[in-house]
């Protein structure tokens, strides 16, 4: 029987960076030799989850997502794949001493697929009354996000705001000006899983 390999394929590795820059983590257990990818999500986004996991599935010792209760009483579901030395390379472009961050080499590594992971994991439209978008970036640095931001212009034509939070956080926004061209580049992507379809404006709208 012909052995599977650990190699990425296109698709994993546009889907890993979207991952990366939303709420996936990659995990090192020995020092940073390999890596395993922990992708969580809430029951209510199984589907999405279940996706993922058919990307990855390669690469799991699971057979199928799992369902945990959290202490809280909320549901998660999602996978853990096996620890690999595939993975090393974008642990180090995402992460430093352990703190993730936006890397330097973003414009790289991001493509349409990502950036529409990015989206499906942390975006979320303004309200039901808005046709404007929020990518909620808890854990970046305000230099991070002025970073992509950029990037975000450079790449896609994409044209996005710093909105400051409460708690000392930032959020990008993605106004009218940019709301209709960045629906048309993620909405291949999006509209594949039901359970994130809401979280676009209606494209023939």
């Amino acid at each position: 029987m012909k052995a599977i390999s650990d190699s990425l394929n296109d698709e994993q590795r546009a889907i890993l960076v979207g991952l990366l820059l939303g709420d996936g983590h990659l995990e090192t257990q020995n020092r940073g030799r390999t890596y395993r990818l922990k992708v969580e999500h809430s029951d209510a986004q199984t589907d999405y989850a279940q996706w993922l996991f058919e990307k990855f599935k390669q690469f799991c010792v699971q057979q199928k997502v799992y369902r945990r209760v959290r202490k809280d009483g909320r549901i998660s579901v999602g996978f853990t794949t096996k620890s690999m030395g595939t993975f090393r390379f974008y642990a180090q472009q995402f992460y430093v001493d352990a703190k993730k961050r936006i890397p330097p080499q973003i414009d790289t590594l991001l493509t349409p697929q990502g950036l529409a992971i990015w989206f499906m994991d942390d975006g979320s439209r303004k309200s039901s009354r808005h046709h404007t978008y929020n990518i909620h970036t808890l854990g970046y640095t305000k230099n991070d996000l002025e970073f992509i931001q950029n990037k975000l212009q450079k790449l896609f034509g994409i044209q996005v705001v710093l909105h400051a939070q409460r708690n000392s956080t930032w959020r990008l926004y993605i106004g009218a000006d940019s709301a209709q061209r960045f629906t048309g580049i993620v909405h291949p992507h999006v509209q594949m899983i039901p359970s994130m379809r809401k979280k676009l404006v209606n494209i023939h709208a």
